[in-house]
C-alpha cells in the first residue's frame, strides 16, 4: 500500500495538512502492532497538531491509541518520558499510559526511529478558556508537580536557557531592529535572573513545560456545571527537570491572556493561581521571581516559533505557528505583571 496522510477507514484515503516527518503505510503500522497486545488494525490517521514529532491516531479492535515517532528525541532518552507518564498515571493524573510490547518494553523502533504507543484519552481541547477551565488546569498542574516530585530520573529541560543561547544567534538575522533590541535586552535580563539568589532557591522537579490549551482535554459538560470535567493532559515530550514556577508561567501565558494584546485577563489568572496555590502554595522566592519567569516563558516560545518558522526541518507538510504571538506576550510582560498573590 502506498504512503498516505490520513486514513480513518482502511478502504479510503484523504489528505490533510499536518506535521508528519515520517509518513507511514498500512504495512508499517500492522507490522508494529503485531508486537503489541492491542488487537488488529482498523484505521489510522496523522495528527495535524504538533511540529516536533510525527503523531498518528491508531484504532484497533481493542481500543484507541496514539503512536508517536520521535524525530529528534533519542532512544536512550525516551524511557524517562514514558516513565514519567506511567508514574503520573499511577498517582491518578489523567495522562496517556504507555502500552508495553510483548517483551515488556515501552518503546519500539519504526523506520529506524524510536516510537511509542500510548492510550488515547477521551475529550477535546478548547480554544477559549473560562475561569472554570483555568481553575481546573491550575489544580491539575499543582497535582502533577506534587506527584512528579517523586520521579527522580528525569533529564533537564530540553528547551532550557542553554538552548535559548544556542538558538538566539540562529534567528537574529531574521529580526528587524526593534525585535533585535527586544531579544538582546531580554536575554541579558534572563542571564542576570538566572544568576540571582531567588532563581537558585526556586523549588522544582519534572515539569510538563508545554501545558497549552491544545494539550489539555475536557469531557462533556455535565448538568449544573459551568465547565466540563478535565479528562486528560497530553504531550509530555518537552518535559524535563526545571522550576515549577516556570511550568506555571508557561501555562498562565497561554490560558489567561487576551489574544489580541497579550495582556492577562485578571479573572482567569486569579482563578489559575488560586487553584494552584490550594494544592501547592508558592514560596517567597517564587513570588518575587514571578515577573521574570513569565518573561522567561514568553521568550522560550518566541524563540522556538522563530526557529520553527525560519529554520524548519523537511517535512511532508508543516504548519509553523506565528512567532509574533509570543513577541506580543513578551512585550506585555515587560510592561506590567500582576503579583501572584
Amino acid at each position: 500500500m502506498s504512503e498516505f496522510n490520513l486514513v480513518t477507514d482502511l478502504s479510503r484515503q484523504e489528505c490533510c495538512p499536518m506535521a508528519v516527518f515520517t509518513p507511514l503505510t498500512e504495512s508499517d503500522v500492522r507490522s508494529l502492532l503485531a508486537d503489541y497486545p492491542v488487537g488488529d488494525l482498523v484505521g489510522f490517521e496523522g495528527i495535524a497538531a504538533g511540529i516536533e514529532n510525527s503523531n498518528f491516531f491508531i484504532d484497533t479492535t481493542s481500543g484507541r491509541f496514539v503512536l508517536t515517532i520521535f524525530e529528534r528525541l533519542s532512544a536512550q532518552h525516551l524511557p524517562a518520558y514514558l516513565g514519567l507518564m506511567r508514574h503520573l498515571a499511577a498517582y491518578g493524573i489523567p495522562c496517556p499510559d504507555p502500552v508495553a510490547r510483548q517483551s515488556g518494553e515501552l518503546q519500539a523502533t519504526l523506520q529506524g526511529k524510536p516510537c511509542a504507543l500510548v492510550t488515547r484519552l477521551p475529550g477535546q481541547s478548547i480554544e477559549r478558556a473560562t475561569t472554570d477551565h483555568c481553575a481546573r488546569v491550575g489544580a491539575l498542574l499543582a497535582a502533577m508537580h506534587c506527584a512528579a516530585a517523586h520521579f527522580t530520573t528525569m533529564p533537564g529541560n530540553p528547551r532550557s536557557r542553554r538552548w535559548w543561547e544556542q538558538t538566539a544567534p540562529q534567528v537574529h538575522r531574521f529580526l528587524d531592529t526593534s525585535q533585535c533590541a527586544l531579544l538582546e535586552s531580554e536575554m541579558a535580563d534572563q542571564q542576570a535572573f538566572s544568576a540571582s539568589a531567588d532563581f537558585a532557591a526556586l523549588p522544582g522537579g519534572p515539569v510538563h513545560a508545554d501545558l497549552f490549551r491544545d494539550n489539555v482535554l475536557f469531557g462533556e459538560l455535565r448538568p449544573g456545571e459551568t465547565a466540563p470535567p478535565l479528562s486528560g493532559v497530553i504531550d509530555f515530550y518537552f518535559a524535563g527537570r526545571d522550576s515549577w514556577l516556570y511550568d506555571l508561567a508557561v501555562t498562565a501565558n497561554d490560558w489567561c491572556i487576551d489574544e489580541t494584546s497579550g495582556e492577562f485577563d485578571r479573572d482567569r489568572l486569579e482563578a489559575l493561581l488560586a487553584a494552584y496555590r490550594c494544592e501547592r502554595p508558592l514560596t517567597a522566592p517564587e513570588a518575587r521571581a514571578w515577573p521574570a519567569m513569565l518573561r522567561a516563558a514568553a521568550l522560550r516560545f518566541w524563540l522556538s516559533r522563530l526557529h520553527d518558522l525560519h529554520c524548519p526541518r523537511p517535512a511532508e507538510v508543516i504548519q509553523p505557528k506565528d512567532p509574533t504571538h509570543f513577541e506580543r506576550i513578551l512585550r506585555a510582560r515587560r510592561r506590567h505583571v500582576p503579583a501572584p498573590d
